[in-house]
């Protein structure tokens, strides 16, 4: 029998309750649920809306429950509505008519964007702690390439000379902006909504703030009607976590690529790498590319999020059950993957050889003997323009600027000199590049320090 049956002469049909059902999934809030009808049934007691010996007995026997969950003494009942439905239900049997007044001044509507946010701020600590572990390891293994040169590309060709410390510190700098917006989202989703009922409050005498301060919120909701029908919190993580696998997917492309015997940048630990079924040489970079095809998951719940509210009027709908699935997708997929992609990177072997090599290649110091040119007087785009013609010489001696003759840049400018070499010396072109944020070993040891404290800095912030 429903706890709603009452206005009802027939049983839900059993297919209808099963569609209609969501302990499926929101049975993981139990913690939760039993967690906010604590306190509320303390708050009810307190203000004297029940008796405190039934207060008592519901809090016992609340406690009672969590215990046989969590020891496995008490099964879920898969066939009830859902998790606050099963725990009332099961309460009201041990204890009898006491459990029937736990629900006094309050709707399921405003329990379950309870449960919920307190379930989601549990996740969103856990997924910012896996963040947390990735920059440590990032920054870790930047400080150990400060010297280490490679190429930079835009449009994937080799572009300027750069150092794979300063690579990391790109992904670095993304995951430090991902911290800062969970740590963002987790303040504004902590606000209690409990006490806004089904959607007008209650004429009871409630103490809303004193429920709110038990659960730990920084206060309640301001209006009953958003508090039961507001569900941005779950749109604003469900975006975190799409940006969190966004950055991940593409740090994932870039390993692919290096692991390619194209590049040989780094090679995985055969612990994170797999095989192939029929060509024994082959060593698969599967993480990266699970990773990067679980990213379309997590966009794809955001998307459903944001369409499930886009047409709903104020102010509960049945349609927002459809939260939880895909919040709760998203939350488990990003979490598997930080807790894969981490020591896959902390094992990676770097291969600084390769990248010096890739690095000499492709005439990647052409800007910084514009660069020359211009520190002597030439106006850029005429610097620009001779180097252009330097290159496009050096293809059809099959030369490279390092190799050339001075005689022969002369014949190009009579402001070449032979300080040049050292202006085009990859090492120099890299060290000399110490603007804030630049890729000099001593430009990326300020940004790893000033990352270092905004982290810190966040972490205080919790």
């Amino acid at each position: 029998m429903k706890m709603w049956s009452g206005r009802f002469t027939k049983e839900l049909d059993s297919s209808i309750n099963d569609f209609n059902s969501s302990i499926s999934f929101d049975h993981v809030m139990y913690h939760e649920d039993i967690q906010g009808s604590i306190a509320h049934a303390t708050m009810l007691g307190k203000c004297g809306i029940i008796p405190i010996d039934d207060m008592e007995k519901i809090i016992q026997g609340l406690k009672g429950i969590l215990a046989d969950l969590e020891s496995g003494a008490l099964q879920f009942d898969f066939t009830a509505e859902d998790i606050h439905m099963f725990v009332e239900q099961v309460l009201t049997e041990r204890i009898g008519d006491a459990g029937k007044r736990l629900h006094t001044a309050r709707s399921r509507n405003d329990q379950v964007a309870l449960d919920l946010r307190m379930y989601l701020k549990k996740q969103l600590i856990l997924v910012y702690d896996e963040v947390h572990k990735l920059l440590d390891a990032i920054v870790a293994k930047a400080k150990d390439n400060l010297y280490s040169v490679m190429p930079g590309y835009t449009h994937l060709q080799v572009a300027q000379p750069i150092t794979f410390a300063h690579h990391l510190m790109a992904y670095a700098q993304m995951l430090a902006r991902d911290l800062d917006r969970l740590n963002d989202c987790y303040h504004r989703m902590n606000y209690s909504p409990l006490g806004s009922c089904a959607l007008a409050g209650t004429s009871y005498p409630t103490d809303r703030e004193y429920v709110a301060e038990l659960l730990g919120f920084d206060g309640v909701m301001q209006n009953s009607m958003d508090g039961v029908s507001d569900r941005d919190y779950c749109v604003e993580l469900a975006s975190c976590i799409s940006l969190i696998m966004t950055h991940l997917s593409r740090f994932s492309e870039e390993v692919i690529l290096w692991c390619s015997c194209e590049f040989k940048f780094v090679e995985l630990d055969d612990a994170f790498a797999t095989g192939s079924s029929i060509m024994p040489q082959k060593k698969n970079p599967d993480i990266t590319e699970l990773i990067r095809g679980k990213t379309g998951r997590a966009n794809g719940n955001l998307v459903t999020l944001l369409t499930m509210l886009k047409g709903i009027p104020l102010a509960y709908n049945k349609d927002m059950q459809e939260d939880k699935e895909a919040i709760f997708d998203s939350i488990e997929t990003v979490k598997l993957c930080l807790s894969a992609f981490t020591p896959m990177l902390q094992t990676m072997t770097v291969k600084t050889e390769n990248m010096r090599a890739a690095a000499a290649k492709g005439f990647i110091n052409a800007t910084d003997c514009a660069d020359y040119l211009t520190k002597k007087g030439t106006p850029f785009r005429e610097a620009y323009k001779i180097t252009g013609q330097l290159v496009r010489h050096c293809i059809e001696k099959g030369l490279t600027l390092e190799t050339l003759p001075l005689e022969e840049y002369k014949q190009f400018s009579d402001i070449f000199e032979a300080d040049l070499f050292d202006a085009i010396d990859i090492q120099n072109c890299v060290a000399q590049r110490t603007v804030i944020g630049g890729p000099a070993p001593e430009a990326v040891k300020v940004q790893i320090a000033e990352l270092e404290g905004r982290i810190k800095m966040l972490d205080t912030q919790r």
